[in-house]
């Protein structure tokens, strides 16, 4: 999985946002982005992950995402579903759905609420991997979770064959090392945050999973190619030249800035978040307007 062609794991995989009109799934807004972000050089499609409101969304709302994704892509980019759950049963049962469906692989966050010890993630984890076999990325973001895998566990993990890779979003470069040091020689590491994609890829990861190649999806493309391709001066240009749109995406809880944008830029016919998430406030949405414009995004 990791080397097959265009299907490998790497570069910048956007972590896509879910766009809805009068509560429901916007499936045209969502086609059309989809085709903007191959289009752009988008390296990979991630559905129904943070980005994506997985949290809100219904679990035939999730299929039809994994469809639609398949969809559009038609094998162009690999594409992969989100289907962690704090639940082991009910995130094999979603794998299985995604696997069916067609996916390249899936990603799972770590059990979130019920905070399970090491062995309890690494239990969970085995359980999936053992039940369906597709190539597995872990992810890793304790902000969100109030658990962290330990290197040591994701070591462990890694000698599971169809666990592949990671989304590491602890922001800790201690992390990363100890994650590549102690796992399996072709285990994949992606950085989970925009901010540590470019370092992450120095310290030996492979790519990002993206919330910022939502608005910007040829740059972020661009900067994961130049370090993949050990042009480190490019990369780094690259990565000063999009950090204010980094920090943009997060003036407010991710994905509300994110919509936001596309909405302001055209991409999007709304930018409906689901409750418990709100609308960016008026003084917020004018900061982000204010970073849109430094990049030319605003016609």
């Amino acid at each position: 999985m990791g080397t097959q062609g265009n299907k490998a794991l790497k570069g910048a995989i956007v972590a896509l946002i879910t766009p809805f009109k009068d509560g429901k799934l916007d499936e045209e807004s969502c086609r059309d982005l989809i085709e903007w972000q191959v289009q752009n050089g988008t390296h990979g499609i991630l559905v129904v992950g943070t980005t994506g409101e997985s949290a809100t969304l219904t679990l035939e709302e999730k299929k039809r995402l994994y469809e639609l994704a398949m969809e559009v892509v038609n094998g162009r980019v690999p594409v992969i579903a989100g289907t962690g759950t704090n639940n082991t049963a009910q995130s094999i049962e979603l794998t299985k759905l995604a696997k069916d469906i067609g996916v390249d692989a899936v990603l799972m966050v770590t059990p979130y609420y019920n905070k399970p010890t090491q062995e309890g993630l690494y239990q969970h984890y085995k359980a999936v991997a053992e039940a369906v076999d597709i190539p597995i990325i872990l992810y890793n973001v304790p902000g969100r979770t109030s658990v962290s895998l330990a290197p040591e566990t994701v070591a462990r993990l890694s000698r599971i064959p169809n666990i592949v890779a990671i989304k590491e979003a602890t922001g800790s470069m201690r992390q990363v090392t100890e994650i590549i040091k102690q796992s399996e020689k072709d285990f994949l590491v992606l950085s989970g945050d925009d901010f540590t994609a470019y370092p992450t890829m120095a310290l030996g990861g492979v790519g990002v999973i993206s919330v910022a190649s939502n608005v910007m999806p040829k740059e972020m493309a661009a900067m994961m190619d130049a370090c993949l391709e050990n042009n480190w001066d490019q990369g780094r240009e690259l990565h000063y030249k999009l950090y204010d749109l980094f920090k943009a995406m997060f003036i407010e809880t991710n994905p509300v800035p994110a919509k936001t944008a596309l909405y302001l830029m055209g991409k999007i016919a709304t930018p409906e978040v689901r409750l418990p998430l709100a609308q960016m406030s008026e003084a917020n949405v004018e900061k982000l307007k204010a970073v849109l414009k430094e990049y030319d995004l605003l016609s």
